[in-house]
């Protein structure tokens, strides 16, 4: 196994002693300008690299964030979103030349756990949290332990925080970025609904994530403004996976007056329902109309191309590290809302028969 180049190394290359080195590598006076521009040489000639867990123990930066996700391990495999983010998030990181420390865990109680751990060992400068939950123990946590936090997807308008509207129980001590998820729905109803359908069932993922609640809560709020029997447009939850989304979809479409319209929050439950309906002989979009929440690859090639709400995940991901980097840097907590996604119709919604 190579052996990493030491501070000693650096030394006996450039013909200076340790204290030098530590002088010119550190920024600290004591050398020359040209003494420090050698070493420095000499430091990248070796491929010599600061020890991070050192200089966290100095009270120095890690230089690393974390992110944990509280998720089923299955569900990401298949699921864009994510990979998505994480490429966001990673584009503006490694340009800072900041590293990603990814974990994945059971539950809320082993992420708060990892929080408190990374924070003891100085393992990471500040955190990204994602999948706000509603009364979430995170946001607290987090401000208590004094560690840098973003919240990625909180609800950030107004009545937001302590005893708001459910975005996730996040104080104004962290910042977040979010999108409207409430805006989106009512988007998707009123597609929906203006193509004739009265029969709508939402495909949801996790209960207890606080942008579950903000769709089932807009989807409710709309069809009762459009004027639409609650019985006859509701929410079911899922685990986000293929799965789920198949046997939901299963389970739905079996009931005596079943809905004509579905919308699924992820690209991988909408193809498994597709794919579902196309098995029972119910033709898309003839007799069932299709939306999906986040367009994907998948939405564009699967058979009919599925209408789906699109927006920058990457750009998502690229705005929250770019704020833990504002935070980092001692700015103030601040919520800044992403672009809002946007509906396109494909050939998956349309009128619903007359006789349905």
């Amino acid at each position: 196994m190579a052996r990493r180049p030491t501070i000693k190394d650096i030394a006996r290359r450039a013909g200076v002693s340790e204290s030098a080195v530590s002088f010119a590598l550190n920024g600290r006076p004591g050398v020359s300008e040209q003494t420090r521009a050698r070493i420095r040489r000499v430091a990248e000639e070796l491929g010599w690299q600061p020890n991070s867990a050192a200089r966290a123990l100095s009270g120095e930066r890690s230089g690393a964030v974390g992110l944990v996700l509280a998720r089923p391990a299955h569900t990401l495999g298949v699921e864009s979103f994510f990979l998505q983010l994480v490429s966001g998030i990673q584009e503006v990181l490694s340009a800072e030349r900041i590293a990603l420390l990814f974990q994945v865990v059971e539950d809320i109680e082993a992420e708060c756990a990892v929080h408190r751990r990374w924070w003891a060992e100085r393992r990471v400068d500040g955190v990204l949290v994602v999948d706000p939950r509603t009364n979430d123990p995170r946001p607290e946590l987090l401000a208590g332990l004094g560690l840098p936090a973003v919240l990625i997807g909180g609800y950030g308008g107004e009545g937001d925080g302590e005893g708001g509207d459910g975005g996730g129980g996040e104080g104004p001590s962290v910042s977040r970025v979010w999108a409207d998820d409430t805006r989106a729905m009512t988007e998707v109803l009123d597609h929906l609904h203006g193509l004739g359908h009265r029969r709508i069932v939402h495909i949801a993922g996790l209960p207890g994530l606080a942008h579950t609640a903000r769709r089932v809560a807009a989807l409710r709020a709309e069809a009762e403004r459009l004027g639409l029997p609650a019985g006859q447009v509701r929410s079911v939850s899922t685990d986000y996976s293929d799965t789920e989304g198949a046997a939901a979809t299963r389970r739905v479409l079996a009931e005596p007056e079943p809905p004509t319209a579905l919308v699924y929050d992820n690209d991988v439950m909408a193809v498994a329902g597709s794919a579902v309906a196309a098995e029972l002989g119910i033709p898309v979009p003839g007799r069932l109309s299709i939306v999906a929440w986040d367009d994907s690859a998948l939405c564009r090639v699967t058979h009919p191309r599925l209408t789906a709400l699109v927006r920058d995940t990457a750009g998502f991901g690229r705005l929250a590290a770019e704020e833990l980097l504002a935070v980092l840097a001692g700015g103030p907590p601040r919520a800044r809302e992403s672009e809002l996604p946007r509906l396109e119709p494909r050939e998956s919604t349309s009128p619903p028969p007359a006789a349905y």
